[in-house]
């Protein structure tokens, strides 16, 4: 993409959620298809053709923080406050497994590609691994003594990142789960975490920072990209840019070089975008998804200008 040369355009808002919305997936097996998920007592699931409304896929007992397509299935994992990680099929609306934590919400789940592994966090800081074949748990262990509300796993499926409430990150091997670097980076808790194709790691705080970190987590560039929390760190198809979401109301894209500012997207510059918290983010291709507080999803298109 010639990193100057886009707009980025609303394509449509899909509002419905009663309360805010936290969590959102694209479906693995149709792209046109997104989960959200948030302070409703459900999973709602809607049609990108024609941006409306298609379903509530299923009803749950809590707030949702975290939703998972899990690659190459119909299956979606959702991370609930109540500890519960539900595995539904979301071809025949089927119940898979019913996992739980044991203790405090699940603020975060990833898979682990290469291993056939899904990895998810509890509040009171111990990791859960499950088999993707049986969702059989493999493995517990701590990470920290505080709350972790992040995961990031790197597209070589070799290491684990997550961050915690003491702003401090863990990195650990993916093969054996053994502690290999943690660093405290941030000021205020770690909100978001997103690795580069380099290898380094991008890291947004409650502190309002980003920074970029090499693989032995020492600063290669900081910035201050918003005025409140840095919710989500999302990377283009080219993984040359990156876009941010922020409690300021904002999306922001930048080049990943640099960290240099390409692209300010809200009420400000004239979008009708958010006008509360962006609590997270998705950017697919020519498309970008942000969920707010504000009850509803925005669905943006990069366009060459």
């Amino acid at each position: 993409m010639n990193l100057e040369k886009f707009n980025i355009n609303l394509n449509g808002t899909l509002s419905g959620h009663q309360n805010p919305v936290f969590a959102l997936a694209l479906s693995s097996v149709d792209p046109n298809v997104l989960f959200t998920g948030g302070n409703d007592k459900g999973v709602v699931e809607w049609d990108l053709e024609s941006n409306s409304f298609k379903r509530i896929l299923c009803k749950v007992g809590s707030s949702v923080y975290a939703l998972l397509s899990i690659p190459g299935t119909s299956l979606l994992a959702i991370g609930m406050r109540s500890g519960q990680i539900l595995v539904v099929d979301t071809q025949n609306q089927s119940l898979k497994a019913n996992l739980k934590v044991e203790q405090g919400a699940v603020f975060s789940i990833k898979t682990i590609p290469g291993k056939q592994e899904m990895i998810a966090i509890g509040e009171e800081g111990y990791a859960y691994v499950w088999s993707l074949e049986n969702f059989e748990l493999l493995y517990r262990f701590k990470v920290s003594n505080t709350t972790v509300r992040v995961i990031e796993v790197d597209k070589n499926s070799s290491t684990v990142a997550f961050g915690d409430k003491n702003g401090e990150i863990h990195l650990y091997h993916a093969h054996d789960f053994q502690e290999f670097k943690k660093r405290i980076v941030h000021e205020l808790p770690v909100t978001s975490l997103q690795f580069d194709p380099a290898g380094n790691l991008l890291s947004g705080g409650r502190d309002a920072k980003l920074y970029k970190l090499d693989t032995n987590l020492d600063t290669i560039q900081d910035i201050v990209p918003h005025m409140f929390t840095v919710y989500g760190i999302s990377m283009n198809m080219e993984e040359d840019l990156i876009a941010t979401v922020s409690r300021d109301k904002t999306l922001k894209v930048w080049r990943l070089e640099d960290l240099a500012l390409i692209k300010n997207i809200s009420r400000d510059r004239g979008y009708d975008s958010h006008y509360l918290s962006i609590n997270n983010m998705l950017w697919d291709q020519d498309r970008i998804f942000t969920v707010s507080d504000d009850k509803t999803i925005k669905l943006w298109k990069v366009v060459p200008e």
